[in-house]
């Protein structure tokens, strides 16, 4: 994939990430999901050397259960002049920040608090049948008025069941092996392993490990599954302009984008299952929109923070964000590319699968880090960064870079 042609974009580096906070990541966090919200606000404002009555947007992802008006109380925020969110789950953060960009520049706010919390572990669990929790107990028949109807029945629940079947699609149509999908698992833990916040940080893995890991959902084993974690992350949006005379170096939000498949399907994310391609994800649209927007393409990104819900959708982002050809994911990972040192250093902070599991918002900050130069896996010389959410049904994706 070619560097795009340099266009005029209205939102490109108009805006910056002043501030970034996080709560600690576990499996019980004892408190709620408000507390959690409260706690990492609190930090980001002041990460970014603003008081609380500086802000005055807010932008949360449609699955948090912590309303905008729930933490502008908490907060004591006097004056919010615009609130929003956006979804779906996963693939909603970096579109969250879209949408503080947005509204900065429509006027509608100057410092835009965006967060995400969740009690993931203690609480509702993903890995569960998030579709069936979602709604306080709706049956299993009827489909949550989707076309899930059509896989609940048969014990099509999870997440892990569904990208179980779009890996071995992938395995059987360009030859991707286990062995592909455990380079990743190994590689972001590693990274975890330097960080110590991530959940991950005291257990190292190697490849006998891995292979020994159950099944959970054939060919997924344990591994290639995402944490469920109990945190809270925030990050403060506001103008370039203000953001240059901020505690921390500024970084700035080259462009944001959001794609969606054709057709793909109702539901949250199960039907995608009756696409005409399992292997087709809407990261491939919300690619080629950033790279426009951007001015720039995949040769002109240092490190990238994946989406990492599981190991294969890392993967199948590798080549729709152009790192490799269809089908070369997993020859791409196995390789070494995306180790430190590699063409594509990925999820420095150990991601979805090792650090901790906060919808995908904890991949904006490790992002923010690297462009700060103050990451646990520091990549040497970075100067941009990819971020992307998750998919199948629609994602978001951004480039950040140092200001």
């Amino acid at each position: 994939m070619s560097a795009a042609p340099a266009v005029a974009v209205s939102h490109r580096d108009s805006c910056a990430i002043a501030g970034i906070g996080a709560t600690d990541f576990s499996r019980n966090s004892g408190r709620t999901t408000l507390t959690l919200a409260t706690q990492a606000a609190v930090s980001a404002i002041a990460d970014a050397g603003l008081e609380r009555a500086d802000i005055d947007g807010l932008v949360k992802s449609d699955y948090d259960d912590v309303q905008c008006t729930d933490l502008a109380h908490s907060l004591g925020l006097p004056g919010v002049t615009y609130w929003g969110a956006t979804g779906i789950g996963g693939g909603a953060p970096c579109g969250m920040v879209g949408q503080a960009v947005a509204a900065i520049q429509a006027g509608l706010a100057t410092n835009v608090l965006v967060y995400r919390a969740l009690n993931g572990r203690s609480g509702v669990r993903f890995g569960k049948g998030s579709g069936v929790q979602r709604t306080g107990g709706a049956q299993y028949v009827g489909g949550n008025g989707s076309y899930e109807e059509f896989l609940y029945p048969y014990g099509v629940v999870a997440p892990g069941q569904m990208f179980a079947m779009v890996a071995r699609r992938h395995m059987l149509e360009y030859g991707t092996t286990s062995d592909d999908l455990g380079s990743i698992a190994m590689t972001v833990r590693a990274r975890a392993n330097a960080n110590p916040a991530a959940q991950m940080h005291d257990r190292t893995m190697n490849r006998q490990q891995y292979d020994a890991a159950p099944l959970i959902a054939d060919p997924l084993r344990l591994f290639d599954h995402c944490l469920e974690t109990d945190g809270a992350c925030a990050v403060v949006v506001t103008s370039a302009e203000r953001a240059s005379d901020r505690p921390h170096p500024r970084v700035l939000i080259r462009a944001v984008s959001q794609g969606m498949i054709a057709e793909p399907q109702s539901g949250s994310f199960l039907t995608a299952l009756f696409r005409e391609s399992l292997t087709d994800q809407p990261s491939a649209q919300a690619a080629r929109t950033l790279y426009r927007r951007a001015g720039m393409g995949p040769d002109e990104v240092d490190v990238a923070q994946f989406y990492d819900c599981f190991t294969i959708t890392l993967l199948l982002q590798l080549e729709d964000y152009g790192f490799c050809a269809k089908g070369e994911g997993g020859p791409f990972a196995t390789s070494g590319a995306i180790d430190l040192g590699g063409r594509l250093p990925v999820n420095t902070a150990g991601g979805n699968l090792s650090e901790g599991y906060i919808h995908g918002l904890n991949h904006v900050l490790e992002g923010v880090r690297q462009m700060r130069g103050t990451s646990t896996s520091q990549v040497d010389g970075a100067q941009t960064c990819l971020v992307t959410s998750g998919v199948p049904v629609n994602t978001s994706a951004m480039i950040l870079r140092k200001g």
